[in-house]
């Protein structure tokens, strides 16, 4: 379980992926390697026409970046390969030909603001607070940073990154617009998800696919972008600043 899980069910032409880590669903390589090889495949596969994304338990949707990763890297391209592996993700539901729906139950941080970014369209609860917090370990959502801004515009975006300690609620989120709507207990907010689901599975998917393109319009350059930006992020886990902080989180 170090490495998380991560599995995948088909029905009715509806791919629902559920991930976790114990360590509050957070991402190590080897989970964002698998979820980049999932989305791939299911861009392929004709049997479904939508996805469902979605982490296990009730409380955090996603935890962001593995803090034992981020301490154990030592070189720059250690560190450059780690934050790829994010970069891949978003790439990967960019460019996957099937629409996503996110499923978001509780709080996200960093990389988890990231995936909630990438879907389509996104479902939270209540519970579903936001944080960007790179900045006070020394680095900066610099990979995610295009897939939020795009749902929520520069203006949310500095805010949350620059006021990076301070939670925002699902509401604010959803008046950015990363969630679309939201829900006081997840067994609602699932039914709205099994139900929209349902929906978009028995239209043509080839529209579906055709409105795919549309709404990822203008991103043709995030392969080139998202790896020079975890490049930056690659080199800045190695600076003096961002390994003292992180020994004292550790301790």
């Amino acid at each position: 379980m170090s490495n998380g899980s991560l599995y995948t069910h088909i029905q009715n032409n509806i791919a629902t992926v559920e991930f976790y880590h114990p360590a509050g669903n957070s991402m190590p390589s080897e989970l964002l390697n698998r979820l980049t090889v999932v989305f791939n495949e299911l861009s392929k596969n004709e049997d479904v026409h939508v996805i469902i994304l979605k982490s296990e338990q009730d409380k955090t949707f996603c935890a962001g970046a593995s803090f034992n990763e981020l301490v154990a890297i030592s070189t720059i391209e250690e560190g450059k390969q780690f934050f790829l592996g994010f970069a891949n993700v978003l790439n990967a539901m960019r460019n996957c030909s099937k629409l996503i729906i996110g499923r978001v139950q509780g709080k996200a941080v960093g990389g988890g603001v990231g995936l909630a970014a990438a879907c389509d369209y996104c479902y939270a609860t209540e519970q579903a607070a936001i944080k960007l917090s790179e900045f006070t370990i020394g680095i900066g959502p610099f990979v995610i940073a295009p897939a939020v801004k795009r749902k929520i515009g520069i203006a949310a975006l500095s805010e949350l990154t620059l006021d990076a300690t301070s939670w925002q609620n699902a509401y604010w989120a959803k008046e950015k617009g990363l969630f679309a709507k939201v829900f006081e207990t997840i067994r609602e907010m699932d039914l709205e998800v099994e139900n929209l689901a349902s929906k978009l599975s028995k239209y043509n998917p080839d529209s579906l696919k055709e409105m795919k393109k549309v709404l990822w319009a203008d991103t043709e350059d995030w392969d080139d972008l998202l790896g020079k930006r975890a490049e930056i992020s690659g080199k800045l886990v190695l600076s003096e600043f961002t390994k003292n902080t992180l020994r004292k989180f550790k301790k």
